[in-house]
């Protein structure tokens, strides 16, 4: 083989090296690499990702012994951005006739740090039948429905453990009538933990509400009962991907998913603590359930961190819809106090 077959065929082996190291922090899950550190963590950005990938591929066509690798990398970033496209370009669909019509408010409140009265000020406004309250613990529910000022909201909170952010609280309108709260909560007996609810008069016994470890790390909240039918709704709060931890937060979309595949109706609101580009979030949700956001055009608006631009934020925030029940408009919010935004969502409800 001559020199200069030998540098073409050299050239072609580097650039597919190349474009498989590029793909690999883009979509993990081709490798296996799913819920590896850091992998885990930076694929919640993977559409900002592809754009910057571009802009590397075409200054990199400059140079001419670049320009193969420069094309194969183009070309996944092009193709990424068009699994991407339906987030942005999706419509909703018009509610079949007799559908009721839900708004559905999350607003994770970063364990008191939001400010309570802008919450309730976005709460009448909008009118939300549910309000999912991720990191809310009893007083700061409380201090949310002071503010609301004449209008009636049944509240409760559930906390998996002493620390804040398993608070979970979820405030219900009246319009849905006698509402019931559960959780599905482990066996006491296999719980690892020492922590327990303060007794009356104990500091803290305002604060935390009810403690007993629930089958997701952080508190969920179950709603069902009233004029809700057959419907259920559940607030949640997904573990965060923390390096050391990735499993944990793997094990609650898990709960997710079982939820999703059960034969009832169902609205999840809350913090997942995923994107629509985790591959397990996608799992989770499967054939059985839809974010409401990507569904609508809405899929790249960012919820999380707020306290950073609009093109670094991603969607972690999530209002989530069984099969039949059909997406309309998905609102942010910004909340002072807090590093996430609030979600406003509209779901439709078809008869029976």
């Amino acid at each position: 083989m001559d020199s200069d077959a030998a540098w073409k065929l050299r050239r072609v082996v580097l650039s597919v090296l190349f474009l498989l190291v590029v793909a690999l922090p883009l979509y993990p899950e081709l490798y296996g690499l799913e819920a590896v550190s850091p992998f885990a963590q930076l694929v919640a950005f993977r559409p900002q990702a592809l754009v910057l990938v571009l802009l590397v591929g075409l200054v990199m066509l400059l140079r001419r012994g670049w320009r193969l690798a420069a094309v194969l990398v183009c070309l996944l970033s092009l193709a990424g951005m068009g699994l991407v496209a339906p987030r942005v370009f999706s419509e909703p669909t018009p509610p079949p006739p007799g559908s009721r019509a839900l708004t559905i408010m999350v607003a994770n409140v970063l364990g008191g740090g939001a400010d309570a009265k802008e919450v309730a000020r976005l709460i009448k406004e909008q009118r939300p039948d549910l309000v999912s309250l991720p990191e809310a613990q009893v007083d700061v529910r409380q201090e949310i429905q002071d503010h609301l000022e004449g209008l009636t909201y049944h509240g409760f909170t559930q906390q998996a453990n002493a620390a804040v952010e398993s608070a979970t609280s979820v405030l219900v309108s009246s319009s849905l009538g006698e509402v019931q709260f559960d959780s599905e909560k482990l066996d006491t007996g296999k719980v690892n933990s020492t922590q327990l609810k303060p007794g009356a008069g104990e500091p803290g016994a305002e604060t935390i509400g009810p403690v007993q470890q629930t089958s997701t790390q952080f508190g969920h909240i179950i709603v069902t009962g009233g004029t809700l039918g057959n419907l259920r709704l559940i607030v949640y709060h997904g573990y965060p991907p923390l390096p050391s931890e990735v499993t944990t937060w793997k094990r609650d979309l898990e709960v997710v998913k079982g939820w999703c595949r059960q034969d009832r109706p169902t609205i999840l609101a809350g913090d997942f603590n995923a994107t629509s580009d985790h591959y397990d979030f996608r799992q989770a949700l499967g054939d059985h359930c839809r974010s409401v956001a990507p569904s609508v055009g809405a899929g790249l608006s960012g919820t999380w961190p707020s306290n950073r631009i609009t093109l670094a934020q991603t969607q972690i925030d999530h209002v989530v819809i069984t099969t039949g029940i059909k997406p309309g408009k998905f609102t942010t919010y910004k909340i002072a106090g807090t590093d996430h935004r609030a979600v406003i969502a509209h779901v439709a409800v078809p008869k029976s």
